[in-house]
């Protein structure tokens, strides 16, 4: 998907550098500004920061330009509309050319000027991993951003350490480029939800790993409507895009009744029961007639010790997932792989 420049350097540096910081604008202009910033002040790499805007209303995207116009070693462009999370990352990705790609939301900071270097460093070190998820703190008051947790629950006590996962939350990541080429890129037809979950599944099938590293922190401002509010939209694509990822790799109807009848519920719940309906007439559309993906037998055994393990089993998954939370008060934090 191109996109159009409006701002900064031209083009990413020349030759071989370390890595592309990517972040998505969609107006929140001060925050943006914010992100921009702890972004450009990261030292102890080689670096180009890349902003995709995604339709920020004029005034907003007169600010955003302002951060970057006179930066060297950064960029602004534009997509002119909405067209996703994946879409977006796609886009400011295949800008650059750095051996790693660290993503930033535009409301999160790096909270150390070493992080994007220590992140690299992480991934230079092991040539397996496909993506590092950093720990998400929230920026008031540096406690854990729960909203942002999308692990297991019983590693919330690990949150300052590391371990082998099947995902990464987007807030804070990085992803080494050779695997984001490898398995292509994210899906942009999710739009939204579920977008690093899949990637990861395509990366562990390929043969790669994923880990948390809770020694690498970026921090996150939540707003209060952040917190509370899901509109019919956001529940519509955390339901459709998670039948549609199991569909796509080979689960079956009846496999995948319990996990309906607990989205049905949880919509039911929350005033989103036609939502729900509509969301899972969608995923069965989307992936009709389209070719099965498979997993192997260790990747299945390595999703099941490091995600699947913890999570309980489905009377615990029903109390955490469906009934104590409302609907979608995270996307990917509240329940990932449970292969």
């Amino acid at each position: 998907m191109a996109a159009r420049h409006l701002a900064g350097a031209q083009h990413p540096p020349q030759g071989e550098y370390d890595a592309d910081i990517i972040i998505l604008a969609l107006d929140r202009a001060e925050e943006t500004q914010a992100a921009i910033a702890s972004a450009l002040a990261q030292r102890g790499l080689s670096r180009h920061v890349t902003v995709v805007d995604q339709g920020s209303s004029p005034a907003a995207l007169d600010r955003i330009a302002a951060q970057v116009t006179h930066s060297p070693d950064a960029t602004l462009l534009t997509l002119g509309s909405n067209r996703g999370v994946p879409a977006g990352r796609n886009a400011a990705s295949a800008f650059g050319r750095g051996r790693v790609i660290i993503g930033l939301d535009n409301d999160a900071e790096f909270a150390n000027p070493d992080t994007a270097a220590r992140a690299v460093r992480s991934l230079d070190q092991t040539p397996d991993l496909a993506a590092i998820g950093f720990r998400i703190l929230r920026h008031d008051t540096s406690t854990e951003d729960l909203s942002s947790w999308g692990y297991p629950r019983p590693l919330l006590t690990r949150a300052s350490e590391s371990f082998a996962s099947v995902t990464f939350v987007g807030a804070g990541h990085a992803v080494r480029r050779a695997a984001w080429e490898q398995v292509g890129g994210y899906d942009p037809s999710l739009f939204f939800c579920w977008e690093e979950y899949e990637f990861c599944l395509r990366a562990l099938a390929a043969g790669w790993r994923v880990r948390y590293q809770g020694d690498i922190v970026v921090t996150h401002k939540v707003s209060p409507e952040r917190r509370v509010s899901w509109s019919r939209e956001r529940w519509f694509y955390f339901v459709r895009n998670r039948i549609r990822i199991e569909l796509r790799w080979g689960a079956t109807w009846p496999a995948l009744t319990p996990r309906m009848a607990g989205y049905l519920l949880k919509g039911a719940r929350n005033s989103r029961t036609l939502t729900t309906i509509a969301a899972l007439a969608a995923a069965q559309r989307a992936e009709w007639g389209t070719p099965r993906l498979h997993l192997s037998r260790p990747v299945r055994d390595y999703i099941a010790a490091n995600d699947g393990a913890w999570r309980g089993n489905l009377i615990a998954r029903l109390w955490y997932d469906v009934l104590r939370d409302r609907p979608g008060s995270t996307c990917i934090r509240q329940e990932a792989g449970t292969r």
